[in-house]
């Protein structure tokens, strides 16, 4: 059963130059293989997304732009995170509650998933995520 103490902030490789950075995410940055790429922008600070979890998906969420907040939740512990950088990536593994908001002006919220769009792959109810934990 996965846990907040198995969410990794991982750092994306990155090349530095006086005319702009470039990070690169090859197949040995993340520890799957991406199918599916989306992103969350014009996002109202007032409003929040995410409020699910995976039950086999695991994601890498990216601020490329921007700033917000992250609350993970493996139903007995909680943390915040805030992204802000675009070379840190979020991981997230199967089963842990996820929450976004507060997001800054111009905020872009890329995010790297394991597999294709399931919707039976996602749990919506978080008392149904508790007791699936337990």
């Amino acid at each position: 059963m996965t846990t907040i103490s198995d969410i990794e902030i991982i750092q994306i490789p990155k090349i530095e130059d006086h005319r702009g950075n470039i990070a690169v995410i090859e197949k040995e940055v993340l520890p799957y293989e991406v199918k599916r790429v989306y992103y969350l922008y014009d996002v109202p600070s007032s409003a929040a997304r995410g409020g699910h979890a995976h039950i086999d998906q695991q994601e890498c969420l990216i601020a490329l732009s921007g700033s917000f907040d992250v609350i993970l939740d493996d139903s007995k512990k909680k943390n915040i995170v805030t992204l802000n950088k675009p070379d840190k990536g979020l991981l997230i593994p199967k089963g842990i509650w996820r929450e976004l908001e507060n997001f800054s002006s111009g905020a872009v919220c890329l995010v790297l998933s394991s597999d294709v769009y399931l919707e039976e792959d996602y749990i919506r109810d978080y008392q149904n995520f508790v007791e699936l934990k337990l």
